[in-house]
């Protein structure tokens, strides 16, 4: 019979990568929550005093009107949001980066039974300009009907939307009788990069609902749909529906309010971020080396040969962003070192210098 010897670790716990801020572990307070979560028996499905209290912190975060809904990930709260949104016949319009178009395989299409638009932009960023644009088909039987515009906080490619962004997306969205929603899986690197609170750029700024990421910052499968405007209804049984409805809910509830209910968010956030920019530092003057975005958030992106990105590929994991022009993204987490992004920065160094040689 085989066994598996806990003795033996099944991953180098010094190793750091650069490709996902979803590769690094859970930051310590969020275990620590877990752990004072535990023992003893409470209410399941939300019924529970952890839950209770995240609900109010999000209300302290984004109104009086806020309701919220802790689910498993992030995929799972864009679905949820866009489903309470939509009618059978509307039509979504995000960004052509926006992880709802690439990322989700096409399970907001499938699930939520809609239709996304995806919009070019350089940035990552849509505008009101570009809503007015592909905001089209009014009364087309032939069309999807717009409904909802979907924009990324920070985006895709690393930027971010400021408050005054924001507003004037949601006040043409809302002028042509749609409804905005925020996919927040990188929330709080906004709010570090921007240095305001959350409700500046979400609530206050006219989103409708929010998708608000925890996982990317520390958590375990931890995220929630907050509702800024409660006729929204339906959530709760469409969480269900969407098999997003945690039965242990206080150990979800738990992490998200470590997470929210200090300084936990803007911290970790912060610090990856300024990760992000240390790196671009060392390496954006490299010979070989085209940074193609402003680093806003916890991201890099470069250009680089191809020779030189299989060669770094070696030493760290990373992903290939637009593969045909030799773009790369390098994320930086909560849990990111000085010494990690140098360390790699001379990594890069090196694959230029061998390539070039």
């Amino acid at each position: 019979m085989n066994t598996l010897s806990i003795s033996s670790p099944e991953h180098d716990a010094s190793h750091r990568g650069f490709a996902s801020d979803n590769n690094a572990g859970i930051h310590p307070e969020a275990l620590e929550a877990i752990a004072r979560a535990n023992g003893g028996h409470v209410p399941a499905y939300g019924d529970d005093g952890y839950t209770e209290r995240f609900r109010e912190l999000m209300r302290e975060h984004f109104g009086p009107r806020t309701e919220a809904f802790p689910v498993f990930n992030g995929t799972g709260a864009n679905v949820i949001s866009l489903h309470a949104m939509l009618p059978r016949w509307g039509g979504v319009l995000c960004a052509d980066t926006a992880h709802i178009n690439v990322d989700e395989g096409g399970a907001p299409e499938r699930i939520a039974a809609t239709k996304l638009t995806a919009v070019p932009t350089p940035d990552g960023k849509l505008t009101p300009d570009l809503v007015e644009r592909y905001a089209t088909g009014w009364g087309e039987v032939h069309r999807p009907q717009p409904a909802v515009v979907s924009i990324t906080q920070s985006t895709e490619m690393g930027t971010v939307y400021d408050p005054a962004d924001v507003a004037a997306i949601a006040e043409r969205t809302h002028s042509l009788g749609m409804k905005l929603h925020m996919d927040g899986s990188r929330l709080s690197n906004a709010a570090a990069s921007l240095g305001l609170p959350l409700r500046a750029f979400t609530s206050d700024a006219g989103v409708d609902i929010l998708s608000l990421g925890g996982t990317k910052n520390g958590l375990l499968a931890a995220e929630a749909v907050v509702v800024m405007h409660p006729e929204l209804e339906g959530i709760p049984f469409l969480r269900k529906m969407d098999l997003q409805l945690p039965s242990k809910m206080r150990f979800v509830s738990a992490q998200l309010i470590a997470l929210f209910g200090s300084d936990l968010y803007l911290r970790s956030a912060d610090h990856a971020n300024r990760m992000a920019r240390r790196l671009r530092s060392l390496v954006e003057h490299l010979p070989g080396v085209q940074v193609t975005q402003p680093t806003e958030a916890n991201a890099v992106f470069a250009i680089l040969e191809p020779r030189a990105i299989e060669r770094l590929r070696t030493r760290r994991r990373f992903y290939d962003w637009d593969a045909a022009r030799g773009e790369v993204r390098w994320m930086c987490a909560f849990d990111t070192t000085d010494a990690d992004v140098d360390a790699f920065a001379a990594d890069i160094r090196q694959a230029i210098t061998n390539q070039s040689g």
